[in-house]
């Protein structure tokens, strides 16, 4: 098959798996210009659309591709040269060069998340001035540091901020020290690739010999003892020897279950630092600074209008002013209130709407670190199989849903499945306390 077949294949593909306006933005202007060897280049029109496929629907292609192709692919995404402006191309540029410099030594932070893009306000103020302390002098303030947060706040940038302040102040300048950032997922699985492969003193040797050790997402340590277990070791290590440790979560310590109590001590031992969701005004500053740095022209009313309607996160306004920013520019026409309502009438949640099976799945995967499609598809491993249980079951007790729509919306299940999955998550709920708190946390948040 030449590229205009893999390619047209993929697309009808990927055009059963998703909805008509999702699939005549997104993915009708993309473009496969490439495959070589385990390669595969995908041209996009702007950073608007390489970014939202990248975060979005990467694992969409991948998968459709492989089962055409019958091997496995990397996918790279080129941005057109013909329609990126040459101002945004110097500064795609630059950040794309910043990241390979780091990852040349082993960091792989985002080059975009910095102090200066980070928008400040009364719901995160807090917090970054402990990041901020904590970058200008590693190890001395503030140790460990302990940020936490719903999903979409800022924790992440807030983490890759202190990285590149750090890099900027002080690696350049002084060489040898160490910077790691990491997910808790590296973690557990370099650790137990180490044990499996009796590799265990390389793996103590990259995590206890650093200056600054950034942990993502540290809440996915619960219920892995062993990986607990050699955290606090490395965590001890670094401390004692004053090296700074940087935790994020989406949950502050307390809520964290089942962990070790002397684990959850450690998180506890320096700052506890929150983000809390944003009010108008800072949803405003955030959307007039981001669309700036992007280049797109967002008017005030639009400004104003996505700052009063959307009411879930920081990420989800952000995809908002991209999505306007894609569609404008595949268009040709200019943002309006009118084209924001029409774009956007997904993500724009009006006061008191009814919660839906869509929304559910979201929250569910956000807290388990699932994509929706991963539990739509037939995978029947036991991280995905379980996260879908769950999800069913609060899609039955939330929301008004029948029993047969539901397991339509998760892939074309019936409604005797989605039976066994409320029978299974019950079962648990009532004899597992810390799962029973850990459902009635997702309820509440799906509820708020």
């Amino acid at each position: 098959m030449d590229l205009d077949d893999i390619w047209g294949k993929a697309i009808d593909a990927i055009q059963e798996k998703i909805d008509n306006q999702t699939f005549e933005l997104w993915f009708k202007p993309l473009k496969l210009i490439q495959l070589q060897d385990q390669q595969l280049t995908i041209e996009t029109p702007n950073r608007f659309f390489k970014e939202w496929i990248e975060d979005h629907y990467i694992g969409l292609i991948n998968e459709v591709i492989e089962k055409i192709i019958k091997r496995q692919v990397s996918i790279k995404f080129k941005i057109s040269d013909k329609q990126q402006d040459a101002t945004l191309r110097k500064v795609e540029a630059k950040l794309e060069n910043r990241k390979a410099r780091l990852a040349s030594k082993g960091i792989f932070l985002n080059p975009k998340y910095t102090f200066d893009s980070f928008v400040e306000g009364h719901c995160n103020q807090f917090a970054r001035a402990a990041a901020m302390a904590v970058a200008n002098s590693p190890g001395k303030s503030y140790n460990p540091l302990f940020i936490y947060g719903g999903v979409g706040l800022g924790k992440t940038h807030l983490m890759n901020a202190i990285g590149n302040l750090v890099i900027d102040l002080v690696i350049d300048k002084v060489p040898g020290i160490k910077l790691l950032y990491a997910s808790v997922e590296q973690f557990l699985n370099e650790f137990v690739y180490s044990m499996r492969n009796d590799k265990m003193n390389e793996f103590k040797g990259k995590y206890r010999d650093l200056d600054v050790l950034l942990i993502d997402d540290i809440q996915f340590i619960a219920g892995k003892t062993g990986t607990q277990d050699e955290l606090f070791h490395t965590f001890n290590a670094l401390y004692d020897s004053h090296k700074q440790i940087v935790f994020s979560s989406d949950r502050p310590p307390k809520d964290i279950s089942p962990i070790t109590e002397r684990l959850r001590s450690r998180f506890g031992m320096g700052l506890i630092a929150d983000i809390q969701a944003p009010d108008v005004e800072t949803k405003v500053a955030i959307l007039g600074k981001k669309s700036e740095m992007e280049g797109i022209k967002l008017p005030e009313d639009v400004i104003y209008l996505l700052a009063d309607k959307v009411k879930s996160n920081i990420r989800e306004l952000e995809s908002c002013m991209i999505r306007l920013g894609a569609y404008s520019s595949i268009s040709g026409s200019p943002i309006t209130t009118e084209m924001a309502k029409e774009v956007l009438n997904d993500m724009m949640y009006e006061e008191k709407k009814a919660l839906t099976v869509e929304f559910v799945q979201k929250t569910v995967c956000e807290y388990y670190g699932l994509k929706p499609h991963d539990i739509k598809a037939r995978k029947r491993s036991r991280d995905i199989v379980f996260p879908r249980q769950v999800a069913m079951y609060l899609c039955k007790a939330l929301t008004d849903t029948s029993l047969s729509e539901i397991g339509k919306g998760f892939g074309g299940k019936d409604h005797s499945t989605v039976i066994h999955a409320c029978k299974q998550v019950e079962k648990r709920r009532s004899t597992d306390g810390d799962f029973s708190r850990k459902l009635d946390y997702l309820i509440n948040k799906i509820k708020d």
